[in-house]
């Protein structure tokens, strides 16, 4: 039976109505001389054996930053790391561009985000210290719902897939159009050994169907956005949209789903990506939980207050609150 790695998608959200300074990590950080820097992923770590990166979506990975991440985390923990917006979002990209460089010419802006080699080594660079460390678990390919299904669309793809074959990957593919000829889109991942990502979120007319079930026996890859259906296009912060906290009867469908494909593939991967104020982290335990996973590390008074949901599951694994600053001077 493969294992089954439970985790959130990101460690650090330090700003923001939903930020997890307070809840999950302390709400301040001590910056007296001589008192160690408090370090969110190895904190993180004590807790789940898998994490998703999200910043290497935003920028390319550089080595120096993963080979410290590689250091900081324990044998045998996994990162996926999502690909740089350039490979999957060029809109986003040229967009992001141009705030960088106002004014800059349109033919410009669509030559600087076309795909060369040199990205594709760029990514390889900076991922390969998680590599020689054997701590990449996966690459995330996420297309947004623009992405449809062409034969345009599916060329670029195969031209991904072969441009890190020697990698895991899932691909996250949201419009239906991709459903609607699902044997010529697991066709095409099964040709690389890719998986289809199984994803939960709120369902609009365009959304891509699925049935949860793998379609490789390498490994098993599922991310919970929530079903926040009311702010998902119309909000104020992107955040918002991922305001939302599963039930533990919501959550039960894919405990049970991910039991039943350990029993198919090598591995399984399962993300909570509800990551306003540190929902992602209580419904990754309470996934734990129901696969009989151990709960691990310690867990803040301040979280079990927000979230009595785990007060059961973190019984005896409390984490004291820190001194306050008056009563040490």
């Amino acid at each position: 039976m493969g294992a089954v790695r439970v985790g959130t998608s990101g460690w650090s959200y330090p700003s923001g109505k939903g930020k997890w300074n307070g809840l999950f990590y302390p709400a301040t950080r001590s910056k007296r001389a001589g008192t160690d820097r408090f370090d969110e992923l190895r904190f993180y770590a004590e807790h789940f054996d898998t994490v998703e990166v999200n910043t290497t979506f935003y920028g390319q990975p550089r080595a120096e930053v993963t080979r410290g991440w590689a250091a900081r985390t324990p044998a045998g923990f996994d990162f996926s790391l999502k690909l740089y917006q350039k490979f999957t979002h060029p809109k986003m990209f040229r967009e992001a561009a141009l705030e960088s460089a106002p004014g800059a010419e349109g033919a410009l802006l669509d030559l600087l985000a076309q795909v060369t080699q040199s990205d594709i080594d760029d990514f390889r660079a900076g991922v390969d210290p998680l590599a020689s460390a054997g701590k990449v678990g996966a690459l995330l390919a996420q297309f947004p719902p623009s992405f449809k299904d062409s034969p345009q669309a599916r060329d670029y793809l195969a031209g991904l897939l072969r441009a890190f074959t020697d990698y895991p990957i899932a691909v996250e593919l949201r419009h239906s159009s991709w459903s609607d000829s699902i044997g010529e889109t697991l066709s095409l991942l099964n040709a690389f050994g890719a998986a289809l990502v199984q994803i939960d979120e709120p369902k609009f007319r365009f959304s891509i169907r699925q049935n949860y079930l793998p379609n490789v026996t390498s490994f098993y890859y599922m991310r919970l956005h929530g079903r926040n259906a009311a702010q998902w296009w119309r909000h104020d912060k992107s955040e918002d949209r991922y305001n939302y906290l599963y039930t533990a009867g919501e959550l039960q469908e894919f405990s049970e789903t991910a039991k039943a494909a350990k029993e198919l593939v090598k591995k399984s991967y399962l993300y909570t990506n509800n990551h306003f104020s540190s929902k992602s982290v209580v419904n990754a335990v309470m996934l734990k939980a129901q696969l009989g996973q151990p709960i691990e590390g310690e867990y803040p008074e301040a979280l079990i207050e927000a979230y009595p949901e785990i007060a059961s599951l973190a019984a005896g694994r409390l984490k004291p609150a820190p001194t306050p600053v008056s009563k040490l001077l």
